[in-house]
C-alpha cells in the first residue's frame, strides 16, 4: 500500500488543477463507475457470498442494484443540482444579484462498515464524484473479500491521484484519522462515530456520521395484522438482522400480541424453512465476535420462537423474545443480528413515552390505519427516518435524503442529500457599480429613520 501522506499529496495536487470541478468530468466519471461495476457485478456477488453468505438475489437487491439507482438517477439531475442557485436579496443591497454556487471540498475520506459493505461504500462515493471531489476510501476489514473487489474496481476505473483504496483493520483507521481531510464521511456504530468526531476536531474537519441505535416497530391495533407480520419478518431479518435500519424491537399493543406473533412465526418459517440455520440462502453472522454476543442476549427474555444456531456455520436462527422488560441487556444495546425481543403496551402514549427516554433512533416504523395514532407518532417522536406499514424500503430511494439524529448521526446522503453532503454552498452578492446608494455610509446622522423604512 501506498503511504497515505503520499496519496493525499497527489490528490491535494490533482484537486488544484479544477478538473474535478468540471461537469463533464463529473459525469464521465460516474459512466466509468457504473461501467466498471458492470464487469465486475459477478465478482461483487461472489463476495458478498463469501463474506455474509448473501444470495446472490439478496447481494443484488440491497447492494449492486441500489447501487446502480443511485448512479443512475445522480447522472440524470446532476447538471440541475451544479447551476448556480438565483436568490432574493435584500431591498438595502439594491442594485445587486445574489446566487448561491456550491463547491467541492477538496480531498474527502470515506469509511464503510461490513454489513453492506459494497453499498455503503460506493454510494457516498457517487455523491463525492457528483460533487467534484477526490476520495479516499476505507472498507471494512470483516468483510474482505468484498473489500478487495471494491479495491479492484476503483484500481480499474481511477488513478490513485483521484480515488484509492486502503485496506485494513484497526491500525489503518486510526492512521487514516490522524491525516488531515477536507471532509469524513462514516458509517458505522456511535461509539467508533464518537472517535472518527473526536479525530476531525482537531482540524476541525467537517463529518457526516451515519450510524445507528434501536429502532422500534409499532404495531397498533388498527394495523393489517398479516400484512405487518409479512413486512416486519422480512425487515427485521434481512442480512441475518445486520442492517442499521433493521426494526431493533417490537412494540406490540397488548391486545392483538397473539395474533401478531402467531403471523411472524408463520412468516418466518414460510422465508427460511424449518431450520433456517440449514437453509443455503440465509446469510451469517460476520464473525466469531459478534455470533458470540448476540448468543448472551437470547438469555433475555422467553423465547417463543426460533433460538438454535450453528457455530460452525455462523449462523443465528430468527429468534422472537417475549417477557421483555425495558431494563433488560437486549434493550440496552443495538441487537444488530436476528434477535427479536417484543414488548407489550396498552397505551400508544405509553410506548411513545419510553421510546422518547432512549436516544433518538435511526429509523421508526409504524403499523396502523388510524390517521391520528399515525400523526401523533410522526409529530412526537424525533428519529432519523422511518415508514408507515412498512419496514427498510425508505432507504431505498434517491428521491429521499436518508440519515440520523442525535446519537443516531449527522447530516444525510442518497441523490441530491449525497451531492448536498459532498459540496460546500457558497453565497455570492454581485453588486451594480452604476449605482452607489450613500445610506450605508457614515456620517449617519439623520439616515436612522429612513433605515427603519426599509428593514
Amino acid at each position: 500500500m501506498e503511504n497515505i501522506e503520499a496519496i493525499l499529496k497527489k490528490q491535494r495536487a490533482f484537486f488544484a488543477t479544477g478538473k474535478t470541478r468540471d461537469l463533464d468530468f463529473r459525469l464521465r466519471q460516474l459512466d466509468r463507475l457504473h461501467k466498471t461495476i458492470q464487469r465486475h457485478e459477478v465478482e461483487i456477488l461472489e463476495a458478498l457470498k463469501k463474506d455474509l453468505n448473501k444470495s446472490d438475489y439478496e447481494g443484488y437487491m440491497t447492494e449492486v442494484g441500489m447501487v446502480y439507482e443511485e448512479l443512475r438517477f445522480v447522472r440524470k439531475h446532476l447538471k440541475r443540482w451544479a447551476r448556480p442557485k438565483l436568490v432574493q436579496t435584500p431591498v438595502v443591497q439594491f442594485p445587486s444579484v445574489s446566487r448561491v454556487y456550491t463547491e467541492p471540498y477538496g480531498a474527502v475520506l470515506i469509511m464503510a462498515p461490513w454489513n453492506y459493505p459494497f453499498q455503503l461504500a460506493l454510494e457516498p462515493f457517487i455523491g463525492s464524484i457528483a460533487a467534484g471531489n477526490c476520495a479516499v476510501i476505507k472498507p471494512s476489514a470483516y468483510s474482505p473479500n468484498t473489500s478487495k473487489v471494491i479495491e479492484q474496481i476503483i484500481k480499474d476505473a481511477f488513478p490513485a491521484s483521484y480515488a484509492f483504496v486502503v485496506q485494513g483493520g484497526r491500525e489503518a483507521n486510526q492512521s487514516l484519522l490522524k491525516e488531515k481531510f477536507d471532509f469524513i464521511f462514516f458509517t458505522g456504530s456511535p461509539g467508533v462515530g464518537r472517535v472518527v468526531m473526536e479525530a476531525a476536531s482537531q482540524y476541525l474537519t467537517p463529518v457526516c456520521l451515519e450510524l445507528g441505535g434501536k429502532s422500534p416497530c409499532i404495531v397498533e391495533e388498527t394495523a393489517d395484522l398479516r400484512l405487518a407480520a409479512k413486512r416486519i419478518v422480512w425487515g427485521k431479518f434481512l442480512n441475518a438482522g445486520q442492517t442499521c435500519v433493521a426494526p431493533d424491537y417490537l412494540l406490540v399493543q397488548d391486545t392483538i400480541q397473539d395474533e401478531l406473533l402467531g403471523y411472524i412465526k408463520r412468516y418466518i418459517r414460510q422465508f427460511y424453512g424449518e431450520h433456517p440455520c440449514m437453509n443455503p440462502n440465509y446469510p451469517r453472522i460476520v464473525n466469531e465476535k459478534h455470533f458470540n454476543r448476540l448468543l448472551s442476549l437470547m438469555d433475555c427474555g422467553e423465547i417463543i420462537h426460533g433460538g438454535g444456531s450453528h457455530e460452525e456455520s455462523l449462523r443465528i436462527e430468527p429468534t422472537v423474545l417475549t417477557q421483555v422488560s425495558w431494563d433488560s441487556p437486549v434493550m440496552a444495546e443495538e441487537i444488530f443480528g436476528p434477535i427479536f425481543p417484543v414488548i407489550t403496551y396498552h397505551d400508544l402514549r405509553e410506548a411513545v413515552t419510553e421510546i422518547n427516554k432512549r436516544p433518538k433512533p435511526l429509523a421508526l416504523y409504524l403499523f396502523t390505519n388510524n390517521k391520528k395514532q399515525e400523526q401523533y407518532v410522526l409529530k412526537m417522536v424525533s428519529h432519523g427516518g422511518g415508514c408507515i406499514n412498512d419496514t427498510i424500503v425508505h432507504l431505498a430511494t434517491s428521491h429521499m435524503p436518508f440519515g440520523g439524529v442525535g446519537e443516531s448521526g449527522m447530516g444525510s446522503y442518497h441523490g441530491k442529500a449525497s451531492y448536498a453532503t459532498f459540496s460546500h454552498k457558497k453565497g455570492v452578492l454581485k453588486k451594480s457599480n452604476l449605482l452607489d446608494i450613500p445610506l450605508r455610509y457614515p456620517p449617519y446622522r439623520k439616515k436612522l429613520s429612513l433605515l427603519k423604512k426599509i428593514m
